[in-house]
């Protein structure tokens, strides 16, 4: 009687095990060069507002969730060669990007901003777009897109990281950066000597920010949505709000302006 009942419960044990082995980790891309919502601590554990919401998504899920850190350039890649199942990493929706990929519901609003400099003469966009004009951009940003687009008159630096782009805003080999309003925001609170933040929007319409998702794979995309649904009702975008952005949250409300979540 006792092996069998041994036997039995060494069954249902293997049973459980493999159910439980058989859903794989969540894999999520995300550049960690993005304080406060992607970013590492100092033994390279990732944290940050992009992080936290990754964890909360995993358990939603209830899957393991495991953090790449890629560079911005190879995420959208990773994703369609299935090397990530997401990528969460302030992305803004595109109608480009959604041409290759799919994007969850929006779960952030942003708008473009402009880091400029004393000497620059710049109080907004339109000072910017002048011949002899310089504009620093990062690399297949929405920041990049916009000034390509729109402002034909200044020349463009281009680069690869955000930090070079910054320094050439407070070296005045540029009169400005642009990039959504919090890496704006918080460069000026590095940088208060030698920048200023425009701060105000003067894009038509804010940029919004999704969970990027493979094409074709709609029951993923489908369980995203409603955990984004959730996650805004129940306060969690809100305790991420208290966790990582109190000081820029008070500085936008101060100044009218809307904030991400």
């Amino acid at each position: 009687m006792f092996k069998k009942l041994f036997v039995h419960v060494m069954a249902v044990f293997l049973l459980s095990t493999l159910a439980f082995g058989a859903e794989k980790p969540l894999v999520i891309g995300m550049e960690l060069q993005y304080p406060p919502f992607e970013m590492s601590e100092i033994d390279g554990t990732p944290s940050g507002v992009s992080v936290d919401f990754a964890k909360a998504l995993g358990k939603y899920l209830g899957r393991e969730v495991k953090i790449e850190n890629i560079a911005w350039d190879g995420l959208i890649p990773s994703l369609k060669t299935n090397k990530i199942d997401l990528i969460i990493s302030s992305m803004t929706i595109t109608d480009e990007r959604k041409k290759t990929i799919d994007f969850s519901i929006p779960y952030a609003q942003s708008n473009l901003a402009i880091l400029t400099n004393p000497s620059s003469g710049v109080k907004n966009i339109k000072d910017l777009d002048q011949k002899g004009k310089k504009i620093a951009v990062k690399k297949g940003t929405t920041g990049h897109v916009y000034a390509s687009k729109h402002l034909k008159n200044a020349s463009l630096l281009v680069f690869d990281k955000e930090n070079a782009a910054v320094l050439e805003v407070i070296q005045k080999k540029a009169d400005g950066f642009l990039y959504d309003q919090l890496t704006i925001y918080k460069n000026w609170i590095k940088h208060k000597d030698t920048t200023i933040a425009l701060l105000e929007p003067f894009q038509e319409t804010p940029e919004y920010w999704g969970v990027a998702i493979k094409k074709g794979n709609d029951a993923l995309k489908q369980k995203v949505d409603a955990f984004i649904k959730q996650a805004k009702s129940d306060g969690t975008f809100d305790s991420f709000s208290k966790k990582y952005l109190t000081e820029a949250r008070a500085t936008f409300d101060e100044l009218g302006i809307p904030f991400f979540f």
